[in-house]
Order: structure tokens, then sequence, then C-alpha cells
């Protein structure tokens, strides 16, 4: 299962496991339907790369978490290492979102 971050403290705790492992959130939304189309997909990616951090961020229940994101669009996906954004991705491609996690790994 993939949890949510809901605030910025939350955040902050993430950034500090980037140090140990890849993190990579997906921004997200209810009422977004292409957020709703790729979620699925990106948790089972959570299944298939163990070694990798998969978290979600509602941009309306955490507007702190994506406003310092800089998020401007759901969905986004963004990865993390050592608390610093070495990626990102805008849009719902399961193939896209799949070469982001893998060449990041």
């Amino acid at each position: 299962m993939v949890n949510y971050v809901k605030n910025l403290a939350e955040f902050e705790a993430l950034m500090k496991l980037s140090e140990t492992k890849i993190v990579v959130i997906d921004f997200t939304a209810t009422w977004c339907p292409p957020c709703k189309k790729i979620g699925p997909f990106f948790e089972s990616l959570a299944t298939k790369y163990t070694g990798v951090e998969f978290v979600k961020v509602d941009v309306d229940d955490a507007a702190d978490v994506s406003a310092k994101c800089s998020i401007t669009c759901m969905p986004t996906f963004q990865v993390y290492k050592n608390g610093v954004k070495i990626d990102e991705l805008q849009g719902a491609s399961e193939a896209k979102l799949t070469e982001l996690v893998t060449k990041n790994m």
C-alpha cells in the first residue's frame, strides 16, 4: 500500500528517508480524471520496485507540500534522492512513469 504525505512535517521526514533510498511522489487530486487512471498503476509499481519508496500527496489536502514542490498540474511525479528533486514527470503515461522510476533507481 502506498501512503499519503499529509503535511510538511511528514514531507521533511520523507526527505530524510531519501538519504537511504529513492523516493517517488505522486502529486494527485481526487477530482483529477488522469490521476484516477494512473493511480492504480503507480501503486502497482510499489510492489514491483520494493527498493524504492512510493508515496502520494493529495494537492488539496496537503497544499503546503504541493506549494513547496512547485506543483502546477496533476498528476505530477517527482523523484527525490538525498533530499533533492532529481527528476520529474507531468502527465499520466504508464510507459514514461515506468521509465522515470527505472532510470533513477
